[in-house]
């Protein structure tokens, strides 16, 4: 009953994020400057999936980690798994750094107990330290990020620091810590270290959150920040732009050579991040060049990857989890054959491994489109690095792209096709109805965005209008022309 009760009131809470993100993505705003509050357009893009994974997660582990089975512990999981949704939650509406920064210690001290949530085993402990670690090498960047950003605006209300000089010392500091304090959290190579630890050793539907959401709030802090300068110099994009294609590219062929099923998938989370970077560098280029058009194509595609990532991740690792919950491994060499006892994991694990590998008419191809757009439209518009970087992207993505759908067929064939490999999947059953469900709306929502994502592209334009302070009209008649 307790364990019903903290999940029906996390996603009670979850409604009412998803009905103040969908009001202010509709032309609203939502603020409450005494409490440092502010929900925009960009903050709502994000609060989505923060809200929706974390409740379709919170209704999993009703069947994946029952109270009655694992006692105090599974309390203890509850407990965090709330306070790392709150936090996320509190940052991504803070208009004030340090509501930002109070949100963001909650969110990093939850994770890291819910990482450490099976503590006995010596890498669990491991992985949980190096995380900890990390996200407060990560949190002290943004210590003197936020003192750097108070001394040039005389406030630390995030309103007070619009229009900052792009020039100068004190933006190129600025930029550098971001980079290092948000580029740790989202995992952005080679900041990536922790990642596949943290999150093969978590309960899969912490994975979930923090595969599909907490690792995102890095990129939301990355942008928060670019879109407090006026003029972003082209350095800024560029320098996101080779991070970007690193990631993009070795993510994917660390992922090749795993065996575990959930470092394998955390290593996609990295090439994930990556295209997501590639998309906000093209944004900052088309800011500090002025193509509007070269904005809402970057940012459109990079913030609707945010979200789509989050769907398909998050539904890949749910799987996962099942696949561990009903066969006691996620060894890919001992599985096989787990599509015959489990054939609604392997329905739905198969739409998660389309999308994740951009294939129509899923979302992932929609959001990966964008971003080949961009790189499409800056190749028409051509000069100097711009253009050097555009001629590269589009490879890159298709290499990216390729590789994934390799990986997922091996992995598809590998645990779901073929005759069991070892005693594990000979005794393998369904997962309960408490994981199929959020495991089928998540699958149903990345259909939904593939078949219709002409119904995704005024939110994004207000998203992209809120980032580079342009106006919407101009920002939407660029994405029409294009």
């Amino acid at each position: 009953a307790g364990q019903a009760l903290a999940c029906a009131a996390l996603c009670a809470g979850a409604v009412l994020g998803v009905a103040a993100a969908g009001t202010v993505l509709l032309g609203g705003e939502l603020s409450a400057p005494a409490l440092g509050l502010r929900l925009d357009a960009l903050s709502a893009i994000f609060l989505l999936p923060i809200c929706a994974v974390s409740a379709l997660g919170a209704v999993y582990g009703l069947g994946y980690y029952p109270q009655a089975e694992h006692g105090p512990r599974a309390v203890r999981l509850q407990l965090f798994y709330g306070l790392a949704t709150g936090g996320m939650v509190l940052l991504v509406v803070a208009g004030h750094a340090v509501v930002f920064l109070v949100g963001w210690e909650v969110m990093a001290l939850s994770g890291f107990l819910l990482v450490h949530t099976d503590h006995e085993r010596a890498e669990v402990q491991r992985a949980a330290l190096v995380y900890l670690a990390a996200t407060h090498v990560g949190t002290l960047a943004l210590f003197a990020l936020f003192a750097l950003l108070r001394q040039a605006a005389g406030s630390f209300d995030f309103a007070a620091m619009q229009g900052l000089p792009g020039a100068g010392r004190l933006a190129a500091s600025a930029f550098a810590l971001a980079l290092l304090g948000f580029g740790v959290k989202a995992g952005l190579m080679p900041l990536h270290f922790w990642l596949p630890g943290a999150h093969a050793a978590a309960p899969s539907h912490v994975s979930a959150v923090m595969s599909g959401v907490l690792i995102k709030t890095g990129i939301y802090g990355l942008l928060r920040v670019t879109g407090l300068f006026a003029a972003p110099p082209a350095t800024w994009g560029t320098a996101l732009l080779l991070l970007g294609g690193a990631s993009a590219v070795l993510g994917v062929a660390f992922a090749l050579a795993q065996h575990d099923l959930k470092r394998l998938l955390a290593y996609h989370s990295v090439e994930n991040i990556g295209i997501i970077a590639l998309g906000t560098g093209l944004a900052l280029l088309g800011r500090s060049r002025g193509e509007p058009g070269l904005v809402v194509l970057g940012l459109g595609g990079a913030t609707l990857h945010v979200v789509n990532h989050a769907l398909f991740k998050s539904l890949l690792f749910l799987g996962a989890g099942a696949v561990q919950h009903a066969t006691g491994t996620r060894e890919l060499d001992l599985l096989g054959g787990l599509a015959r006892p489990m054939r609604a994991t392997a329905v739905l694990f198969l739409v998660g491994a389309a999308a994740i590998s951009g294939l129509p008419p899923l979302n992932g191809f929609v959001s990966e489109w964008l971003v080949y757009m961009g790189f499409l439209s800056a190749l028409e518009r051509g000069g100097g690095d711009l253009l050097a970087f555009a001629a590269l992207g589009v490879p890159a993505l298709a290499l990216v792209g390729g590789l994934a759908a390799a990986c997922f067929v091996k992995v598809v064939g590998v645990v779901f096709l073929g005759t069991p490999r070892s005693a594990h999947p000979r005794a393998a059953h369904e997962a309960p109805r408490t994981m199929l469900v959020p495991m089928a709306i998540l699958a149903a929502a990345c259909a939904a965005i593939g078949l219709a994502p002409a119904a995704a592209l005024p939110a994004l334009v207000r998203a992209a209008a809120a980032w580079s302070r342009l106006p919407p009209e101009l920002l939407d008649g660029a994405a029409a022309r294009a």
